[in-house]
């Protein structure tokens, strides 16, 4: 193989592994992406129904129907509390809604104007929220699409509420907007309403409560801050984290998180392998180089530099257009929405896209580092191969030299 052979072919195989590192990065970019914009969704979808930690009253029963909290005593108990970001006040009263031809079993969910609207807001899709009056109790409710297709309802229709108590009440509504989260654990069931309409149905002064809802500064506050709680409130009072409360759903993402990471670490292998074949090959036809360098004064630690530094231009020329294909695709889906899904089976209607800068420097500097450890495998095969008689008495490598052997390598 003469000299213009070995250098299309060495072209060749740098080529192949720069696209194995620009795609190897770009799909961890993206279903890095992809799997925080899930997490992002989901947990937003149920935060805009909850909050962190609920606080209820204590009841065996484990009804959603329970004794009442008095919210002003537990806001001035929750004061001392900086990690506290809002705090929203909370009933749930069943009830049996009956149209013309339909009849339906609901939890109505009383609320009040604290509630995070923006949360909510991601979530309706027709209609407004709630409309609170100053002085009256609100006849508005919001209603998940489930609940409109099996009543056959649509944003201005009424519909009755039958509570059953003693004395058995009715009260009519109107439905103001309509919500979808695609969790069944909220679209089958709950509907949104006034706060007062349940403090009026249970005979409750304005003090009183069902519960309350805590949301914090950070997620990541969840696990102290429910042990504080637990040590600290009264006794009569129930401290739920939302990760108990909706534990099907947080285990599911627990363990997409257990996929990605392993489906990370074979992707990064596979790069790096990829990076000590095509060092080796490098090394291996340039034998006959290697060994005139030695002649001229080089050393092994000098002739590793060159090949070191070749390996390390390889892996950034591929990370610099892994990440331009990888921020591409990302801003597309999430501008223009290519790439819709099946609400039904994935709780949303587009693949969802997160922006997270901390976590793109996280996974190109891993890359960059396990590429850069592979290359210095193969370099050390250039211990074995020995140089002939010099033919240049100089015995130092000069840079002039270097210089010649680094373009020859490119």
């Amino acid at each position: 193989m003469d000299g213009a052979d070995v250098g299309s072919f060495t072209h060749s195989v740098t080529r192949i592994a720069t696209v194995s590192i620009a795609l190897g990065i770009a799909v961890m970019l993206v279903s890095f992406s992809i799997l925080q914009g899930f997490r992002e969704q989901i947990q937003g979808k149920i935060f805009s129904f909850g909050a962190h930690i609920q606080l209820s009253h204590y009841d065996n029963a484990n009804s959603l129907e329970v004794a009442p909290l008095n919210e002003p005593d537990l806001l001035r108990r929750l004061r001392p509390y900086p990690q506290v970001l809002s705090v929203q006040p909370f009933a749930r009263k069943t009830a049996i809604i009956k149209t013309t031809d339909e009849v339906l079993g609901v939890v109505l969910k009383g609320i009040n104007e604290k509630h995070g609207l923006n949360s909510m807001r991601q979530n309706l899709v027709a209609g407004k929220f709630i409309t609170f009056a100053d002085s009256a109790a609100s006849s508005d409710i919001v209603i998940s699409r489930k609940v409109a297709d099996k009543l056959r309802l649509k944003v201005g229709s009424e519909a009755l509420f039958y509570f059953i108590q003693q004395p058995p009440r009715i009260r009519k509504f109107r439905v103001s907007g309509i919500y979808q989260t695609g969790l069944d654990e909220f679209d089958e069931v709950y509907v949104l309403g006034d706060l007062r309409q349940v403090q009026e149905l249970n005979a409750w002064p304005d003090s009183l409560v069902g519960g309350l809802e805590v949301r914090l500064r950070s997620f990541k506050q969840l696990p102290k801050t429910f042990d504080r709680f637990y040590e600290e409130l009264p006794y009569e009072v129930r401290v739920e984290k939302v990760t108990d409360q909706y534990a099907q759903l947080f285990d599911w993402l627990q363990l997409l998180n257990r996929n990605v990471i392993i489906f990370l670490v074979l992707i990064i292998f596979v790069a790096t392998f990829n990076m000590v074949a095509t060092i080796f090959i490098m090394i291996l036809e340039r034998t006959k180089m290697i060994g005139i360098l030695k002649a001229l004064g080089a050393s092994d630690n000098q002739v590793r530099e060159m090949f070191f530094f070749r390996g390390l231009s390889i892996t950034l020329r591929g990370l610099v257009i892994g990440n331009v294909i990888a921020l591409g695709f990302c801003a597309v889906q999430y501008y223009f929405h290519l790439i819709p899904l099946d609400p039904e089976n994935y709780y949303m209607d587009r693949v969802p896209i997160a922006w997270d800068t901390t976590m793109l420097l996280v996974l190109n500097a891993a890359t960059l580092l396990a590429s850069a450890l592979s290359v210095l495998v193969p370099t050390y095969l250039i211990a074995r191969i020995k140089g002939g008689r010099a033919t240049i008495t100089d015995p130092h490598f000069t840079p002039q030299v270097q210089r010649c052997a680094a373009d020859y390598l490119q």
